[in-house]
């Protein structure tokens, strides 16, 4: 049996480029490669795309420093990565479907998704328009509330505004209370997100945010458990979600540093909730889900009050894979190993489109 060419896909220019790297290491481990025959192309942060020779390369960073060029072709035609070594040389990897583990801006927003579109190659994950609306935290607002799902009260604001902060300051005092949160809209890993408890700290706070995005969100401050629900599905696969997942946090939230870095933060799956938050969750999971019109893949997270009020926070569509990740360890505590996962997500990103041409885009 002649196995599938599979391209993985890494690293990328946002900011979560390491945990990327750490999210691919995990999943390269777990793909079947008596099936699979793999092409691991590692995006450097400043955007040059590279042949990574092997796993431990991909562990220990070395493929930065490799010499052989991956271009992935747009020309349907060719459904190909164009490899290109230090001496000019080409060669040609046709590709039968990609798993791009790339998180955030340029990988997880529907940019990456486009190109594969192009090229017409099944991919693992969203689509386009769903990539899109998901990573931007104010479009998946709009899309949650036809839905009719609690958020968090909210401000927007653009970064052009920032030229006159009072002004700003002004408008986010008159509308929430403090402490509030400060995010970018197009950031993940909780990248650029502070805390603001006053008004110096609130200035402050919208210059981080600003320095990752042009669209930033001012949210009020939800006292509750921070949870999260693995989605699965889409096109001909039914949608279904895993059970619930709470993060206990060794900061005054769930930032970057907290989440990879501190290690008294920590994750337990199937917590007891007030009221019963724990089981209404994946159902509203699954809803938001096709609302954004999900394929593949999401973790969705929320915010269950001690009233068991529950707030949808955001919803991510390539959600990470490292050894701390929740996705994995939600669907490994329904029985499903990493393993089984990640084969069963390539077998879905290669029947994207189906038999007929277009199921699942």
């Amino acid at each position: 049996m002649n196995r599938i060419k599979t391209a993985v896909m890494f690293g990328g220019q946002s900011s979560e480029h390491e945990v990327s790297c750490m999210s691919a290491a995990n999943i390269i481990e777990q793909i079947d490669q008596e099936r699979y025959d793999l092409l691991l192309i590692g995006i450097t942060k400043e955007g040059r795309w590279l042949k990574a020779e092997s796993l431990e390369e991909v562990k220990a960073g070395t493929w930065r420093e490799s010499h052989t060029q991956a271009f992935l072709l747009p020309d349907a035609g060719k459904k190909s990565v164009m490899l290109m070594d230090e001496m000019g040389k080409t060669s040609f990897w046709p590709v039968d479907v990609v798993f791009p583990v790339l998180h955030g801006l340029y990988g997880e927003d529907g940019t990456i998704q486009g190109l594969l579109e192009l090229a017409r190659i099944p991919y693992v994950g969203c689509g386009v328009l769903a990539s899109a609306i998901s990573m931007d935290k104010l479009f998946t607002k709009i899309v949650a509330a036809r839905l009719g799902v609690d958020q968090a009260a909210f401000e927007p604001v653009m970064r052009e505004e920032l030229a006159d902060l009072e002004k700003v300051a002004d408008r986010i005092e008159k509308s929430l209370p403090y402490p509030v949160f400060v995010k970018p809209a197009n950031a993940g890993s909780s990248r650029g997100v502070s805390r603001a408890d006053n008004r110096q700290e609130l200035k402050a706070a919208l210059q981080t945010a600003a320095a990752e995005d042009r669209k930033i969100l001012v949210e009020e401050m939800i006292r509750g458990h921070e949870v999260e629900c693995a989605v699965f599905g889409g096109g001909s696969e039914p949608v279904r979600a895993s059970g619930v997942g709470e993060i206990l946090a060794a900061a005054q939230f769930y930032d970057y540093e907290a989440k990879y870095h501190n290690p008294q933060s920590k994750t337990v799956v199937d917590p007891v909730l007030p009221g019963n938050a724990a089981d209404k969750i994946p159902a509203i999971a699954e809803a938001i889900f096709k609302a954004v019109d999900g394929y593949g893949l999401a973790r969705v997270d929320f915010f269950v009050e001690e009233s068991g009020r529950i707030i949808f926070n955001e919803i991510n569509t390539m959600p990470g894979f490292t050894a701390i990740s929740m996705y994995p360890e939600l669907w490994e505590a329904r029985g499903i190993t990493k393993k089984e996962l990640v084969n069963k997500l390539l077998e879905h990103g290669l029947n994207r489109w189906g038999r007929q041409g277009d199921e699942g885009k």
